[in-house]
């Protein structure tokens, strides 16, 4: 539910302008993407096939929920129709879909597209931000001579697209982050305070996008990706939580987040009616925030669930996407031991698997895992 102004205490402005989760989800979806990819010779069709058996079962139900939910309130059933929407979306400049599918195919888009940034990047490493500066300088053409600037930068990959290659950039340049406490407090006090003028602006619902407002959609997602970008590379390469507690929980509900995202659709307004109907009024934007954590604690179950039966047996299908390199010669292994890789589990001795199944070779008897694993399947929408 919208509230009018913005909270009295200004980080909170973030939570009421919740779409920014998107936007944090996209640039997190550009690191670990780049991160996963980084410096390796991938095979590209098994990595979209891996994709699709990550994405499409879910996304099949989520279809089937949105017509099920459609004919039990106007009787019309429309399954067939839905699906042709859904892939005509895919080349639609503005894929105008509900329940949370747009986003979807905007990563979808990004997918086809991450080949070319990926080479790109390996070409400079500079690219990321020269494609990003063409974009922006695009789209504040767009809001100054045609208008609709907030749909172009929110609904489609013209806007998003900005999120995914600061992500990128801030997995090139994360090393310049690490234990960088004032950069990262710095980042995080400027956003919350950028984002608590636009909540008093008028916010998602009551800022229009004419005049110089459109401006500031134009660069809104330049803002948030640039943001959330310094804030993850800083906490990825200073902090090492321990899979256990809190960090435990967390890490699960990420491997869960494709579930409680697309079905959450079905479930949040009629909660929200619910609550301030039957059980305490939400007009209090506190009372709000807390009643979400409830929900969203009693999402987690359920999402475990659907992980468990809709979208683990898919996983199986997957297929190695990074392909085996030839190993250089044992004498330039043991010269030079700082470049080697690493294969073996530091407390076992044993070789380790990627997430796709691709075993790293071992390379010498004492040499010794340094490096952390990015677990891919926490990219789940």
């Amino acid at each position: 539910m919208s509230f009018t102004g913005a909270p009295s205490i200004f980080p909170f402005s973030i939570i009421d302008e919740g779409h920014t989760g998107v936007a944090l989800f996209m640039t997190l979806s550009g690191y670990i993407f780049a991160k996963l990819l980084d410096g390796r010779s991938i095979s590209y069709p098994s990595f979209y096939w891996n994709r699709f058996v990550r994405l499409a079962p879910l996304m099949l139900i989520a279809i089937l929920l949105a017509d099920l939910e459609r004919f039990l309130t106007t009787g019309a059933w429309g399954a067939a129709a839905s699906f042709i929407a859904v892939i005509e979306a895919f080349v639609e400049p503005m894929p105008m879909l509900g329940h949370g599918l747009w986003s979807i195919v905007v990563e979808t888009q990004f997918y086809m597209m991450l080949p070319f940034l990926m080479l790109a990047s390996r070409l400079s490493r500079w690219a990321p931000l020269i494609i990003l500066g063409v974009i922006v300088s695009m789209r504040m053409g767009w809001a100054v001579s045609i208008g609709d600037a907030k749909n172009i930068a929110y609904w489609t990959i013209f806007g998003r697209l900005d999120q995914f290659l600061l992500g990128t950039f801030a997995f090139q340049n994360r090393s310049y982050l690490r234990s960088r406490h004032g950069v990262a407090v710095a980042t995080a006090l400027g956003f919350t305070l950028f984002y608590y003028w636009f909540d008093i602006a008028g916010g998602w619902y009551g800022l229009d996008d004419r005049g110089w407002h459109g401006i500031v959609w134009a660069i809104l997602p330049t803002v948030e990706g640039l943001a959330y970008g310094l804030l993850i590379a800083y906490y990825d390469g200073t902090f090492s939580p321990n899979n256990a507690g809190v960090s435990r929980f967390f890490g699960n509900a990420g491997a869960y987040s494709y579930s409680i995202y697309l079905l959450h659709f079905f479930l949040v307004f009629r909660l929200v009616r619910f609550i301030d109907r039957d059980i305490m009024s939400l007009s209090n934007f506190y009372v709000a925030c807390l009643w979400s954590l409830v929900c969203f604690a009693a999402m987690v179950p359920f999402a475990q669930i659907c992980f468990r039966w809709i979208e683990a047996p898919f996983l199986k299908l997957r297929r190695p996407y990074v392909r085996k390199q030839a190993l250089p010669p044992p004498h330039i292994l043991l010269s030079n031991r700082s470049e080697v890789v690493p294969a073996e589990d530091q407390s076992t001795g044993t070789a380790r698997a990627t997430d796709d199944g691709n075993k790293r070779p071992r390379f010498h008897p004492r040499a010794r895992l340094a490096t952390k694993e990015t677990d891919q399947n926490a990219i789940c929408m």
